[in-house]
């Protein structure tokens, strides 16, 4: 067993998961890459040494002793530890032994690994099982709330149908269908943000995304006399990414309603109402920026501009850039935001332009065609 080892080292390298195998005296006799790595020691560092290395000095009293007590006569061990480096730093480690005879000799086996990677693992299922839940939490109120914000809308337009001519409720009636309609604006938002689904990747053209989106903001350019310009000279080949279309349309969609909003307010004739959208490249990283020159943001509230229901503009939801943000974040790009106020803003996306390993897109060798 141990001639294998230490003759095809690679076998055990491949496991994610730190592993030494020492005699019955605990010396070590194999230590694999996982294991050197994560104790910060070269081979010949630690074979040869005795298991006594990794443990504190407090330790070596009754932890260590039991521990090889019940790998060796017992069903092994299996739990928390507080072991060191060797650069005299501590590791808080899942540990699990077991030994087994060959050839007449005993052999223990430990495997070890980090708690910080195996709670990261479990925060992510977490994360996950919380947003599942959250989601059909939320989508059972939004259900509970939009009947009762469609009866509100509904009763107030019968009585603007039955009493048309009355200038005095005419306001507050107004009033309540615009509130009402903010409403089932907000729940549609809260749902779309909560309920995103894991991304889908394909090949697609960044070129023909942002064009896509821009269609979807259409009739709101016209209604609020502005422009989009697209600009695609800062594209050095064909465009080409892996993203999610629809989910990328629909975070480009909320960005580029940001960008109208910002500018509609600029008085006529001041400044041209007028938003570029232009689309870069830098190495193997491609993405777009959008620049508006509206009111731009105060640096106190640049820290905030993506939390839920944070806006500038009351009359907003205040959940574009949330949910811009939450879509970069499933598709591994980031989201980079430069603002002054009465210049402008520039919001600027990065992604990667191909997610997959180079293992998945191009042969190694020639050999490997054969």
């Amino acid at each position: 067993m141990v001639d294998i080892l230490k003759n095809k080292p690679h076998l055990f390298d491949t496991i994610q998961v730190a592993f030494l195998l020492t005699d019955v005296h605990s010396n070590v006799l194999y230590a694999n890459r996982q294991a050197r790595s994560l104790f910060g020691y070269k081979k010949e560092e630690i074979e040869g040494q005795r298991l006594r290395i990794l443990f504190l000095e407090e330790d070596m009293i009754y932890l260590l002793p039991n521990i090889i007590y019940l790998t060796l006569y017992k069903e092994g061990f299996e739990g928390e530890a507080l072991l060191r480096r060797q650069d005299g730093t501590k590791i808080f480690v899942h540990l699990i032994t077991s030994s087994f005879k060959e050839e007449g000799e005993v052999f223990l086996t430990f495997s070890f690994q980090e708690i910080q990677r195996l709670k990261r693992l479990e925060r992510e299922k977490m994360e996950a099982e919380r947003w599942a839940g959250l989601g059909r939490m939320v989508e059972e109120i939004a259900h509970q709330i939009r009947n009762p914000i469609t009866s509100i809308g509904g009763y107030t337009k019968r009585l603007l149908k039955a009493f048309p001519s009355s200038q005095k409720a005419q306001p507050y009636l107004d009033r309540i269908l615009r509130e009402t309609k903010r409403l089932e604006i907000m729940i549609h938002r809260v749902e779309e943000y909560i309920k995103i689904p894991r991304p889908t990747f394909q090949r697609e053209n960044i070129q023909e995304v942002v064009e896509a989106a821009l269609q979807t903001v259409s009739d709101e350019v016209v209604e609020k006399g502005a422009s989009f310009r697209l600009e695609t000279g800062g594209l050095k080949g064909e465009g080409n990414f892996y993203v999610d279309k629809g989910l990328l349309i629909l975070a480009l969609s909320h960005l580029f309603k940001n960008s109208l909003d910002a500018i509609s307010t600029t008085p006529s004739g001041k400044k041209k109402k007028e938003v570029k959208v232009e689309l870069l490249e830098e190495g193997e990283n491609i993405g777009l920026s959008v620049s508006d020159r509206g009111e731009g943001i105060a640096k106190k509230d640049l820290d905030h501009i993506f939390e839920p229901f944070f806006s500038t503009r009351p009359e907003q939801i205040g959940l574009g850039l949330t949910f811009v943000k939450r879509v970069m974040e499933e598709h591994g790009g980031r989201v980079e935001v430069n603002s002054r106020l009465k210049s402008g803003t520039t919001v600027t996306l990065f992604f990667q332009k191909d997610r997959r390993r180079k293992i998945r897109r191009e042969l190694l060798s020639p050999e490997a065609s054969v």
